[in-house]
């Protein structure tokens, strides 16, 4: 038995198609056709297509959710398909919304998928999730990690957190009304953002693709747990998997005392400091663009250009003539010293945040005609060199 009533009041009945469609459910005492038929009465929101809402969603689909919400603003790219499954090559520059509604269409016909093609901002997020009985998360930054939080608590709904990083994974569930007293959201577990450029995302630290379906067939389960009222959800618990290990542990994760209330959605990136003060000072004036780098390169007298990326990914890509020295040695002061003085620097990474923050503490080491390329390599590669891969 779960501590938590089922999410969801059943639908009247189930088609025969549907009752053949689903009959393994409908034979597992704890479904049966009161929990098919909750489930299909259920309204999901699943934040993103990409690596985690992927397998989600087709599983969501499978296990016969009658309505499933997208929200996602991106096209398919071909260093997607890695890891996103419910997309395919001949989905490359299309919406993700639109790739993956015809997936899920395709795996059940009898659902209902409403694509949502917007960026979350605070302006839209309460009246959204007031939509639906339950909130996926799966998105890979802090900044709208904390705005669907405060969101789902200003709408009063529960939602099912993951997260994933290279050989590992995360799921809670977070339900700040929860019916039976377990009062637990995101701030509770991370009370506050990591400082900008600390937690690389999966775009810049890779993810094992196969993680994606092991967290996300995760997050459905927790779902179709919630929706049913069995089992006991991750409510006030955090599990950790480590591929490499083959581990799974559970942290128990308790309301923080000194948490403040959410009573209004603020500015989440500036919460999180996508940039910090510093490195957005110091970008100031020392900012290149992909054209002045090209040009600054051909010039009689080049400067040192410095790769502040991390190895594997200097294996990938990089501008000709470039020094590899991660960004990590340089704001820790240990690379200082194998830095040129005779001419100027110019930094990169792949979208510019990391080379602002160690523009940052080239210009406080006295390095003051350092400066760094606007938008990263990805910028390069757009403007200057289409022909390189990129990540």
């Amino acid at each position: 038995m779960s501590s938590l009533p089922p999410l969801v009041a059943p639908v009247a009945e189930l088609s025969r198609d549907e009752v053949a469609r689903y009959s393994r459910h409908l034979i597992i005492p704890n479904i049966g056709m009161t929990g098919q038929k909750r489930l299909k009465n259920a309204k999901v929101l699943v934040m993103g297509a990409g690596g985690l809402g992927a397998p989600t969603l087709m599983y969501l689909a499978a296990a016969g959710v009658g309505t499933i919400g997208i929200v996602d603003f991106d096209v398919v790219e071909t260093s997607n398909l890695q890891r996103q499954i419910i997309h395919g090559v001949h989905d490359v520059g299309r919406l993700k919304i639109e790739s993956a509604r015809d997936s899920m269409l395709e795996i059940n016909p009898h659902i209902n998928v409403r694509l949502h093609n917007l960026r979350l901002e605070p302006e839209n997020a309460v009246d959204l999730f007031k939509q639906y009985d339950l909130i996926l998360d799966g998105t890979d930054n802090f900044a709208t990690r904390y705005l669907v939080n405060d969101a789902a608590i200003l709408a009063g709904k529960p939602y099912v957190w993951g997260s994933i990083y290279r050989f590992e994974g995360q799921v809670s569930v977070f339900w700040e009304a929860a019916p039976d007293g377990r009062g637990i959201n995101y701030r509770d577990l991370y009370p506050q953002a990591p400082p900008p450029g600390m937690v690389p995302s999966c775009s810049e630290g890779g993810v094992l693709g196969i993680l994606c379906s092991s967290i996300g067939s995760i997050m459905g389960t927790e779902a179709i747990k919630l929706i049913c009222g069995i089992g006991e959800p991750l409510l006030g618990r955090l599990m950790v998997y480590n591929a490499l290990d083959m581990t799974y542990r559970t942290v128990q994760v308790r309301k923080d005392p000194a948490g403040a209330a959410v009573t209004a959605l603020i500015d989440y990136d500036e919460f999180c400091g996508v940039v910090s003060d510093e490195a957005t000072a110091a970008a100031v004036g020392s900012t290149l663009t992909p054209a002045e780098v090209e040009a600054a390169l051909r010039s009689e007298t080049p400067p040192a250009l410095i790769d502040v990326r991390e190895p594997v990914e200097f294996e990938i890509n990089k501008i000709d003539g470039a020094v590899l020295i991660p960004s990590g040695e340089i704001t820790s002061g240990r690379a200082l010293g194998d830095l040129p003085h005779d001419r100027p620097i110019i930094l990169y990474c792949k979208t510019g945040i990391r080379s602002a923050e160690a523009l940052a503490s080239l210009k406080r080491s006295g390095f003051g005609d350092a400066t760094h390329l606007q938008g990263g390599i990805a910028a390069w590669a757009a403007q200057v060199d289409p022909t390189m891969p990129m990540y």
